[in-house]
């Protein structure tokens, strides 16, 4: 690997923009600006480092106008229409487009609760739901929105997953699950399950720690990774940063190859991509290099930073090898989707919404 001809030493110690020949027009990283706008040093860095995506987080958000706007800056400084832009909008305690501009969307739970009196209902009630955050997202310039959270919660676990999941029921867990990917695709947005293979037996929450899960691997596969299984057709996935004793007590999922290749790729079945969680959380451990090589060596596709930390997003570039142009091509053809939704109306939606969503409690 080698720096373009003629060119200077790269930001970040060297990331490979040339392999082989051939030229690397995205890395396979996620990173996060600092602020409202972004600075000359961002423009700078992600201008070279040209990153796969961008994820927004509150501290990016003001109101409709300057989200728009940073969207379309991202866009036309590294020249990619269909960039993809992630963002975090689940509802309740994790929205990061919230009031006065947006809509307060409710968690998961609520959904699941009513799925147990009256499937259909519930069902519906999810799909307008999810497809009114798809239409804001949209609205906006965003493409992907890390949803749903497709974790089981068990007695006893950490509250990080909490209201976030349906239900403690695998089934309705699943159910739902595909409800919440139908409802954004049917408006064009990308959904990410997560966090595979799952994350709501934890009982501590992994950004602060690591947890450590010692259930039996059998007991696992039926409860807490079953959800996966029958969503394994989603485009992306997000990693758990959790180490399942029973299968590789050397690391957790994010770092581990025995669980990327034997339990997500090979048991659970998913073939499409896997997103790393944030790389800035404190269950994962080693310099920014390390965690990024440890990471995209497991066999995930994408790493993850969230921080907004300049010196910290130039340590995850310096662990990070060019992708292939096979994988390159694919992640792309990903944003590639056909126009869809343009015909809702979103007052519309939730006026049907809101005939259904007197059931929630």
């Amino acid at each position: 690997m080698h720096q373009p001809q003629g060119a200077g030493p790269g930001l970040f110690g060297g990331c490979p923009l040339r392999k082989e020949g051939i030229f690397i027009t995205t890395s396979p990283v996620i990173f996060s600006p600092e602020g409202l706008t972004l600075t000359r040093d961002e423009r700078a860095f992600f201008k070279e480092s040209s990153p796969y995506g961008l994820i927004l987080f509150a501290r990016n958000i003001n109101d409709p106008d300057q989200v728009a706007g940073l969207i379309v800056e991202i866009k036309a400084l590294l020249g990619r229409d269909n960039m993809a832009i992630f963002v975090d909008q689940e509802g309740g305690r994790v929205q990061r487009l919230g009031p006065p501009h947006w809509r307060p969307a409710p968690p998961m739970a609520p959904f699941g609760a009513l799925y147990a009196e009256d499937p259909e209902r519930a069902k519906e009630a999810l799909f307008l739901n999810i497809q009114m955050i798809g239409l804001e997202l949209k609205a906006l310039g965003f493409t992907v929105d890390c949803l749903p959270v497709i974790d089981v919660p068990v007695a006893g676990a950490d509250n990080i997953i909490g209201d976030r999941a349906f239900s403690e029921n695998p089934e309705i867990v699943a159910a739902l699950g595909r409800v919440a990917i139908d409802g954004l695709m049917s408006v064009g947005i990308l959904p990410v399950i997560k966090h595979i293979p799952g994350h709501g037996r934890a009982a501590v929450d992994s950004h602060k720690a690591l947890p450590l899960v010692a259930t039996a691997k059998a007991d696992l596969m039926t409860n807490d990774f079953l959800p996966f299984q029958r969503l394994k057709d989603c485009p992306f996935a997000m990693t758990a940063h959790v180490v399942y004793q029973d299968i590789d007590r050397n690391g957790p999922a994010t770092f581990s190859i025995k669980i990327v290749e034997e339990v997500i790729r090979r048991e659970i079945g998913f073939e499409n991509f896997l997103i790393s969680d944030d790389l800035a959380m404190r269950a994962l451990y080693g310099s920014f290099k390390k965690r990024a090589e440890m990471t995209l060596g497991a066999g995930v596709d994408l790493v993850l930073h969230c921080s907004g930390n300049l010196r910290e997003m130039e340590g995850v570039m310096a662990g990070v090898s060019a992708m292939s142009p096979g994988k390159e091509s694919r992640l792309a053809s990903l944003l590639e989707m056909p126009q869809k939704g343009d015909g809702l109306v979103i007052g519309e939606v939730l006026e049907r919404y809101q005939e259904i969503a007197g059931k929630l409690k």
